[in-house]
């Protein structure tokens, strides 16, 4: 009886040690497969919080405000758009109006270099029209040929937030198509010189595939936030286009999406998100100089009414610009880069 215990004791313990031995193994031979080169498909194996708040610092909110005047002309006068001449506009107008447009994103510091900055970002973010036409509508909905009212531009604003005493920057280019722009400032001798730039290395969207995971870091409705995603639709285009389930909200566009190759903190920069799905639909808005915490809902609007139109976010659905596009965009530019004197040399390569 006692020897049939024994043994059954010991059977028992070389069960238990094979299974640890199993564990060890199975836990020192998966995490290796991480060095094959590719981009990780695994949610992260280690904690990588000091890497990510390192990289964060390098990502600001950017805001852009445009200044617009309006000048309006009655309907009865059916002014047409080839009649906005400069002394025409002065005899016709009605009235005189006084608007702004706002926009926020996010914005990376990718350079800082002698006494300049370079922030890339979105173009849609920054990129303000100079002329705004409008027209009157007839009777049935329709749109009419006869201008109801013509905005210029007066003037653009352009600053990034929680970097010290830089000023207002400029837009050094833009490319609509790849919706990307790079904005600069000359900063001043008391801006802070310390703030960090960029500097992981770059990595190919086109080696992305189904499945892999991603860190999106980015600004919406102001927050700093960092996010994670996976990728779906590799290689869209000629340049890798790709497609991540983040969600994505107003405020990210610009943010950076990373990408991990063979484990954290082997971070790389695949793009920058730019847009997310959604649909749109008008509404009837008050006058936009509306005080809404002093008006009482139980009296009716009496005021001036506006169309306006609202997107509805369809999350989940975040479209990214590739590496490979931002890098062709800068050698395209480098030439007009190096005569404002801004060299980037590691985005053009």
């Amino acid at each position: 009886m006692k020897t049939q215990f024994c043994s059954r004791l010991w059977i028992a313990w070389v069960a238990i040690a094979l299974l640890a031995t199993c564990s060890r193994r199975i836990y020192q031979t998966v995490y290796p497969t991480l060095n094959d080169g590719r981009y990780d498909s695994e949610f992260p194996y280690r904690n990588c919080s000091a890497e990510l708040k390192q990289i964060g610092e390098t990502v600001k909110m950017v805001n852009a405000v445009a200044y617009y005047k309006s000048y309006v002309f009655a309907e009865n006068l059916r002014v047409r758009k080839s009649q906005l001449r400069p002394d025409f506009i002065k005899q016709n107008t009605s009235e005189i109006i006084y608007f702004n447009e706002a926009t926020a994103g996010t914005a990376t510091l990718i350079l800082r270099q002698n006494d300049r900055m370079a922030f890339l970002t979105c173009a849609h973010i920054v990129n303000f029209p100079d002329t705004l036409v409008r027209y009157y509508a007839f009777e049935d909905g329709k749109p009419s040929p006869f201008v109801q009212s013509l905005s210029v531009k007066e003037k653009q604003t352009n600053y990034v937030t929680n970097i010290g005493n830089v000023g207002e920057l400029s837009i050094l280019k833009i490319d609509e198509d790849k919706d990307l722009a790079i904005l600069g400032v000359q900063f001043p001798a008391a801006a802070d010189r310390l703030v960090p730039v960029f500097n992981y290395p770059l990595g190919r969207a086109k080696d992305l595939e189904w499945g892999s995971f991603v860190y999106l870091l980015g600004y919406p409705r102001g927050v700093k936030l960092v996010t994670r995603g996976i990728v779906s639709e590799p290689n869209r285009d000629k340049h890798g286009e790709f497609i991540v389930d983040a969600l994505f909200n107003r405020g990210c566009s610009g943010g950076i999406v990373l990408a991990v190759r063979d484990g954290v903190p082997n971070f790389e920069l695949v793009g920058i998100a730019k847009s997310a799905a959604a649909e749109y639909e008008y509404l009837i808005r008050p006058n936009s100089s509306l005080d809404q915490t002093n008006y009482d809902l139980h009296f009716p609007y009496t005021g001036d009414l506006y169309v306006d139109y609202k997107a509805n976010i369809q999350y989940g659905v975040t479209h990214v610009v590739p590496i490979e596009a931002i890098q062709t965009f800068f050698r395209d530019n480098n030439e007009f880069f190096l005569r404002l004197g801004y060299d980037f040399a590691y985005f053009a390569k």
